[in-house]
């Protein structure tokens, strides 16, 4: 058996990412950045323009006009930093809060029938994805310390 799983890898996420990008955008009308940009403010408490930025990898820039794009739309609270400076306060709208649910879930659902269709078991599949990341995450620690 060759070992190829590396570029598998990258290639499966690519395709995936590529998907949810065209799921979103026909049925929830929203950019896969856009939306991955509101799950990590809401879901994981990115609550600063510079945390989203930091867990998007990209620039503050950037994210400014994304959060802007994204507060005009009614997705997202941008408020100033009650300890001042120039930083940004993000959270979620009740609209915000709506689209992510409803969006995790339909791309939850296609991809628990992928995952079922290729004849792995789904339990599995994500048993196993967690374990890889959380074994990634650990040795990420390791390696800062």
């Amino acid at each position: 058996m060759q070992r190829n799983l590396s570029l598998n890898l990258h290639v499966l996420t690519a395709r995936l990412d590529r998907a949810g990008d065209r799921i979103l955008r026909a049925e929830y009308n929203v950019s896969y950045s856009r939306f991955l940009a509101l799950t990590l403010v809401g879901e994981l408490g990115a609550s600063t323009q510079r945390a989203l930025a930091d867990a998007l990898g990209v620039t503050e820039p950037s994210v400014s006009r994304m959060t802007a794009v994204l507060a005009a739309e009614g997705f997202l609270d941008v408020q100033p930093d009650p300890a001042g400076g120039h930083r940004r306060q993000l959270s979620l709208t009740n609209k915000g809060k709506q689209l992510v649910a409803s969006a995790q879930q339909g791309l939850e659902d296609r991809l628990a029938a992928l995952v079922a269709h290729s004849g792995v078991s789904y339990a599995e599949y994500a048993e196993r994805t967690a374990q890889l990341l959380a074994t990634f995450d650990r040795l990420e620690r390791e390696r800062t310390k």
